[in-house]
């Protein structure tokens, strides 16, 4: 796309500034609807790619979420710390550290999902039916074509690796 430089000498014509700002406000409307639950937007993605009941390794987590290996780590151990998150031992790979979500922790996504919801909604509230679509085909295009460039690419239907180990979903 051709476009002449002059357009982003003003802090509000830069996509990268207006997408950090959105981002803030996205966190914010999270933390005034689950706030009481004392969790992140970043824990509560941790707990949704962990609450089909599977056995991940941490490198596979932060994929799913589009975070780097050691944000993961860090938020993992503090999930684990609030017996969210379990640590079970990898049989196969010493060195490997998985998570599984626990049944304390699938309770809390389910009490957190309608603050999450009504987040989301609150978020995209001002946009009609067809900009929310076209935001959405927009936003994942760019995303796509530049996800690549990102120190922790997003791989949100990231197959299981050998390591990660699938139990039936006990309750």
């Amino acid at each position: 796309m051709p476009v002449d430089d002059s357009i982003f000498q003003n802090l509000a014509d830069r996509p990268g500034h207006l997408i950090r700002r959105l981002h803030q406000i996205h966190v914010a409307l999270f933390l005034e609807e689950c706030g009481e639950n004392d969790l992140t937007p970043v824990q509560f993605g941790v707990l949704t790619v962990l609450v089909d009941g599977a056995i991940r390794d941490q490198v596979t987590i932060a994929a799913m979420i589009g975070v780097d290996r050691n944000t993961a780590a860090d938020v993992i151990r503090r999930l684990a710390q609030r017996d969210l998150l379990e640590r079970p031992d990898n049989p196969t790979d010493k060195r490997t550290k998985l998570a599984k979500i626990t049944l304390a922790g699938r309770q809390l996504v389910e009490k957190v999902k309608p603050g999450m919801v009504k987040a989301q909604r609150r978020l995209i509230d001002p946009l009609t039916d067809e900009e929310y679509a076209l935001y959405m085909t927009l936003t994942q295009k760019l995303i796509s074509a530049n996800d690549h460039s990102s120190r922790a690419p997003w791989r949100p239907n990231q197959q299981p690796h050998k390591t990660q180990l699938h139990p039936p979903m006990a309750k």
